[in-house]
């Protein structure tokens, strides 16, 4: 293994090969969707919407301080509302304006080449106790809803297989699953997209991790998984979009 090429990744070097002009962006092609489209008759759930600061009241400097790794959760599910929450802290739009969505995270040059996946377990859909049903959902952004994908047998078993044995990835109320669409960062950047996409991957799972503290949740970033397998779980097709990072969260 040549460990210098790996390490070049880390590196901006290549921005000083790539000739800027001749990106799509440059060129004049369409920028690619904000968000991975999908069918209109999908189901669809929407999301809560609320003044998050009174509702989960927590100092910044507390939820940094309390901020660990947290593997273990109990059987109290989320509700639809703290789910809601974290989507907004991890990928909420602020504001669009053309082919941009101004997001609560930061992204280089805007771009947010990630989609939010979710093996949803134990989220409670109302105050009477209904819950959603199990299976793979996807964040819609622009109109902040739940978009279902489909069921899967087996759904906890799998997700711990994904994850190389990692018990806790099929023991949470959700599993986040982001995933990569490169073409949204290449289109402006070439090649020199791919260690900033890596980047803002790291930005959302901060947040991930700050907004659980705010709601009394845990979680655990994981960045060891079978890329092959869960690529394929999640009905992707590995070259154009692919699993990058994954966070289960849990009440504890």
């Amino acid at each position: 293994m040549n460990l210098e090429q790996y390490r070049y990744f880390l590196k901006d070097s290549i921005r000083k090969t790539i000739d800027f002009s001749r990106t799509d962006q440059s060129r004049g092609i369409k920028a690619p969707p904000i968000e991975k489209p999908y069918s209109l008759d999908s189901e669809r759930v929407e999301l809560i919407n609320a003044d998050w600061g009174k509702l989960f009241d927590i100092t910044l400097s507390k939820a940094i301080k309390n901020r660990e790794s947290r593997r273990n959760y109990n059987n109290e599910p989320l509700t639809l509302t703290q789910l809601s929450f974290l989507l907004w802290a991890t990928q909420g739009i602020r504001m669009c304006a053309e082919d941009i969505a101004f997001r609560n995270v930061p992204s280089a040059g805007c771009r947010h080449a990630l989609e939010t996946y979710m093996a949803v377990f134990n989220v409670e859909k109302a105050k009477s106790g209904e819950k959603l049903k199990e299976g793979i959902y996807r964040y819609l952004p622009l109109t902040h809803e739940l978009l279902f994908e489909f069921s899967e047998n087996d759904l906890q078993e799998k997700m711990i297989k994904a994850t190389f044995g990692q018990i806790f990835a099929g023991k949470s109320a959700v599993t986040f699953i982001w995933t990569a669409i490169p073409y949204r960062m290449e289109w402006r950047y070439g090649l020199d997209s791919h260690k900033v996409i890596a980047m803002d991957t790291g930005h959302v799972g901060q947040n991930m991790y700050l907004a659980c503290e705010a709601i009394g949740a845990g979680t655990c970033a994981i960045g060891a998984y079978d890329q092959d397998y869960l690529d394929e779980l999640l009905h992707l097709d590995g070259e154009d979009e692919f699993a990058i990072y994954l966070a289960p969260v849990g009440k504890i």
